[in-house]
This record gives structure tokens, sequence and C-alpha cells, in this order.
């Protein structure tokens, strides 16, 4: 009886823990389309960008743009640097930390307009509604 009671237990307290993890984050179920007006681009990048004092934010755009590898059926990858993006849709992939978020958007490259998986930050991404 006392190993039932506790499997219940057990059981019931990883449900809930399951549900107050993924269940119910407001942002990961609400959004899963938005528009992005800021920079995106690697996460390393991202973190540079973010780290950088505002007086030399323009500079590490400008000495970093975004550069991917382009396969032979068009897909990007493998890309670092930074870009800036302007009511950009784009559909979110995951959250990369607790200040990014990555998300697919179409990005312009060397070799024309590809949805790259890129990371933006949060507050840089506004929900469809």
């Amino acid at each position: 009886m006392r190993h039932l009671l506790a499997l219940t237990l057990a059981v019931v307290a990883a449900t809930a823990n399951a549900q107050t993890s993924g269940g119910s984050d407001p942002s990961r179920q609400q959004c899963a389309m938005g528009y992005v007006t800021g920079v995106g681009g690697s996460a390393q990048s991202v973190r540079e960008y973010l780290a950088t004092p505002d007086r030399d934010k323009y500079r590490y755009l400008a000495d970093n743009p975004i550069q991917c590898h382009i396969s032979d059926e068009g897909r990007a990858s493998a890309c670092t640097g930074i870009t800036t993006l302007k009511h950009e849709q784009a559909s979110v992939y995951d959250d990369a930390d607790s200040a990014t978020i990555a998300v697919v958007a179409r990005v312009e490259l060397d070799r024309g307009t590809y949805p790259v998986i890129i990371v933006v930050p949060k507050q840089d991404l506004h929900c469809e509604n």
C-alpha cells in the first residue's frame, strides 16, 4: 500500500513539474510566428553584439556581416556574423537562452535571400496576434 501511494505521488509530482516547466510557458505557447525588428545572426555574434557598448554597436554590425554556407540544394547553414532585420516575418524555432530565441527568418545574403535559423534578442521578436 505504501509503495502504491509513493508511486502515485511520484507520478503526480512529475506531471506537475512537466506542466510548469514547458506546458505553461505563455511565450512559447502563444508565439509560433512573429515579426523581428532588430538584429539577428549566429548565437556568438548576437551575444557579442549585446555585450558591445552602445557607441560601438554600429561598428560591430559593419565589421561582422552575416555569412552562411549555401548548399547545392539552396539551404543555408554554418552562419556567422550579424544582420539587421526590419519587420521580418519569423517562425519561432527554439529558446536559445534567457535573453535570446532562435527563429527561422528570411535573410539577405550575398547570393540571395534564404530562410535561415538565426538567434535574435527576445525583445526584438513581436508575436503575431
